[in-house]
């Protein structure tokens, strides 16, 4: 049996001031509905070892979101072992997205469980703009590592852009 891969897209703005924001999404279903800490997560999924995980994660940005994975300059922020020991992979890209828009993918399962009724439910039920602090307590512990590396990343490029200056 092979190992489980998930790989993901964030999307990241800079609000006015210059900081940046992260659009992210709240997890769908009976067990997250009343969640908010730990309950959001990178619009991510799993794909099979044939499958480029770039492609996987352009994928499952459009099925969970209801739309194409933006245009951009990708930056890899490399991978994390999640708790559950699925390998995630993630990129960023800036670009900016109204969350009014999104349509979300659905799943099904069993509920309420032991019942027999199957019940369709969105993947992520909703998506939101929050601030590098404010998105950290909400993401699942295992993607947070993915803000910090998205954290350096831009502080970095903000400090190369100083350095070589007009």
């Amino acid at each position: 049996m092979s190992e489980k891969r998930s790989a993901g897209l964030l999307l990241f703005r800079r609000a006015p001031g210059g900081a940046p924001e992260v659009l992210i999404g709240h997890m769908g279903g009976p067990f997250w509905s009343s969640r908010s800490h730990a309950a959001w997560s990178i619009p991510k999924g799993e794909y099979e070892p044939e499958e480029a995980p770039e492609a996987a994660a352009r994928r499952e940005f459009e099925e969970e979101l209801g739309l194409p994975a933006p245009e951009g300059e990708w930056w890899a922020l490399g991978e994390s072992r999640q708790a559950n020991g699925k390998l995630v992979t993630v990129w960023a890209v800036e670009a900016d997205l109204d969350p009014e828009l999104v349509v979300p993918g659905t799943f099904v399962m069993e509920w309420p469980r032991g019942s027999g009724t199957l019940r369709e439910f969105p993947e992520i039920d909703r998506v939101g703009w929050f601030g590098l602090p404010e998105a950290h307590p909400l993401l699942v512990a295992g993607q947070r590592v993915f803000l910090e590396r998205l954290a350096e990343r831009l502080n970095g490029a903000a400090g190369a852009a100083e350095a070589t200056g007009p």
